[in-house]
């Protein structure tokens, strides 16, 4: 009995196989065919492309299921996840310059403004008195340069969908000092979630094959990286680090502490990867983790979790710290894990349905992932303020008001605000596009002093009003809510219907 019992698992698992052999050869030809559609100065860059995706693809085939074992996992070591204060106490070498020229800012620009009702690269939405996410990051390196008499360089990591934007908008900064690079990431065939076979029929990616192809995701950026020449490039120009961060997270400035510590580790040894993380709030369930796994430095993200233990993950007593995706990484290291294919990132599959209802799949890698393929690395538990997303008008709020003060391009908390918490801000789904959310506020209420706000429905804000403590304000369908200019709500639930007319 436990022979055939044996043998018939043996033959599934044989059958498996041949399955995912036929499928494999089935996926290759189709690639094969989309290649042939490629015009000849598009061939070399399709051919890594789909070259790319096939090796992801065949990954994807090999390993199904949670890709960690929840038994393994183990909080990290304590020397592992060092604190700021510790690495910022140690204060700055006299020759702060010849250690910021061997640094390269790497801002990750693949992604559109679509989430907040933008069409274009959502670096190039308006954050702060008419300066865009790009803008706020040239004026902070140009600021450095300036400062330190350095050459720091700007790389944005485009993807095929941001980058005749961004490079039309970047010849305003061609008398700014810093010099700016872009390389673009992959362009991958998505895969119909029933055949898995790609849904793309040709190269191209405008017409109906718009919605065929996706870019994998920022843990792309080694092999594009690689693959731009750019990395050899400013391996040649004596550059040791890149410092590589999401282009909305406008906390991401260049940290001297942190590279100091790089180029000058106390121990004589040198990290090749920090990954910068900061301590979990409520708000916060969903970011990765970094774990201690087979001996080694590993980031968790929720998709990774068996579901028995997804609560247990989202916990804040367990699993303290979250990875803000600002990190320093070292290009040699890059380069020599690149050659050896030793990059092991895991593989995130991102279901999507199309407009016209097929549903796809995307396989995509954080760059983040990759932390567990290097030497030596570590995490620096940083403060909050290095964490400052704009996901949504909610973050656009917070960072348009008097919370924050704005200088070269950086933005810190005010003075003023008594405790060093943000406030939670959630606005209704009649704020969620840009223009709607500019159209509500006649001006940005001031928030000093602000714990809590929710809006909900139909609401505008007059000018000069401030809000205070816990603020809620709701308008019922079919209502609507006018906060008076010069208005002060302070600890106040606000519903129904309110309309202040001029007579």
């Amino acid at each position: 009995d436990h022979l055939s019992k044996a043998m018939s698992q043996d033959g599934a698992s044989q059958f498996q196989e041949v399955i995912r052999q036929e499928l494999e050869l089935s996926v290759k030809k189709e690639l094969e065919k989309i290649l042939t559609t490629a015009s000849s100065h598009e061939f070399e860059h399709t051919k890594k492309d789909l070259d790319g995706f096939r090796k992801l693809f065949h990954r994807f085939l090999q390993e199904k299921g949670p890709s960690v074992d929840w038994g393994k996992i183990q909080r990290p070591p304590e020397d592992s996840i060092q604190p700021y204060e510790k690495i910022k106490a140690r204060g700055l070498p006299d020759n702060i310059s010849s250690v910021l020229n061997k640094l390269v800012v790497v801002k990750l620009n693949g992604g559109l403004g679509t989430s907040m009702g933008c069409k274009g690269p959502k670096s190039l939405i308006g954050v702060r008195n008419e300066n865009t996410f790009l803008d706020l990051t040239v004026q902070q390196i140009e600021h450095l340069n300036k400062t330190y008499n350095t050459d720091v360089p700007l790389v944005l990591m485009n993807s095929f969908n941001t980058d005749e934007d961004t490079k039309k908008i970047l010849q305003k900064y061609n008398h700014c000092r810093v010099k700016i690079y872009t390389f673009n990431q992959s362009r991958y065939p998505r895969i119909n979630k029933e055949s898995l076979l790609p849904v793309a029929k040709d190269v191209s990616y405008s017409g109906e094959n718009t919605e065929a192809w996706y870019p994998p995701g920022h843990g792309d950026i080694y092999a594009s990286f690689y693959n731009s020449g750019l990395l050899d490039t400013f391996i040649g120009e004596g550059k040791e680090y890149i410092f590589v961060s999401n282009i909305d997270n406008l906390g991401a400035t260049v940290d001297l502490y942190i590279l100091n510590h790089l180029m000058n580790p106390p121990n004589g040894k040198r990290c090749e990867f920090v990954m910068e993380v900061t301590n979990k709030t409520r708000a916060d369930v969903k970011g990765g983790t970094l774990t201690q796994y087979e001996g080694k430095l590993r980031l968790v993200e929720i998709a990774q979790v068996p579901k028995a233990h997804v609560d247990e993950f989202k916990s804040v007593s367990k699993f303290k710290i979250f990875n803000t995706n600002n990190l320093w990484i070292s290009l040699a290291a890059v380069k020599r894990l690149q050659e050896q294919n030793a990059i092991d990132m895991e593989i995130i599959v991102n279901a999507k349905t199309l407009d016209g209802g097929l549903n796809v799949i995307q396989l995509e890698t954080a760059v983040g992932a990759a932390i567990k393929s290097f030497e030596n690395s570590l995490g620096i538990n940083v403060p909050r303020s290095r964490f400052l997303p704009v996901k949504t008008t909610s973050d656009l709020l917070l960072v348009m008001s008097n919370l924050y003060s704005l200088n070269a391009g950086s933005l810190t908390m005010s003075e003023k605000r008594e405790f060093p918490t943000v406030p939670l801000v959630k606005l209704g789904s009649s704020f969620t596009k840009v223009q709607d959310y500019l159209r509500r506020f006649e001006s940005i209420p001031d928030m000093l002093e602000l714990d809590h706000l929710t809006v909900s429905g139909d609401v505008t804000f007059g000018k000069n009003v401030s809000l205070k403590g816990t603020v809620i304000i709701i308008a019922n369908h079919g209502d609507r809510i006018d906060i008076p200019p010069g208005a002060v709500l302070e600890n106040k639930i606000v519903s129904g219907n309110l309309r202040i007319l001029d007579h």
